[in-house]
């Protein structure tokens, strides 16, 4: 097999181990306003803001460092799982292109296209599939039904 194809989990100890380290964490938001995209600002602060918002929900969610999760360099797996699920859960459900995403949170398409593939492999899992769906639904409600975005 390639090195250079995506590592597959083959077990279901594998899949448990990975959710577990995805478990979200009960956490005290410290602020409750819905994250906020300026329509007159350029195209690609408009990206930005819109991951950004979606970096803040994950590291709320995950209780994972918002730093860690925006910075550019290389860091732990669990970190670097929320960042993939982050870039996922953009291109999936606010529709950004993997061009757009990778844009806005500082990485290459491949990079997106590579977690995209990765958290859809994961899906497979119930337990990870569970917590992928309610991510999407916090992103659904704070964007596009709260007006904050036209899907």
């Amino acid at each position: 097999m390639s090195s250079s194809l995506p590592r597959l989990i083959r077990s279901g100890a594998e899949a448990r181990a990975v959710t577990d380290t995805l478990k979200p964490r009960r956490c005290r938001f410290k602020r409750s306003v819905l994250p906020v995209v300026d329509e007159d600002a350029p195209l690609d602060e408009r990206l930005f803001q819109l991951c950004d918002g979606v970096l803040d929900i994950l590291s709320a969610f995950f209780n994972v460092s918002g730093r860690d999760l925006r910075s550019h360099s290389r860091c732990e797996r669990s970190v670097a799982r929320v960042r993939q699920v982050g870039m996922y859960v953009a291109h999936v459900t606010l529709a950004l292109t993997m061009s757009e995403v990778g844009r806005a949170f500082g990485r290459d398409r491949s990079t997106v296209n590579h977690a995209c593939h990765l958290v859809e492999d994961m899906r497979e899992d119930m337990e990870f599939d569970r917590i992928i769906q309610t991510i999407e639904n916090i992103i659904r409600v704070a964007y596009v039904e709260s007006g904050r975005l036209r899907a």
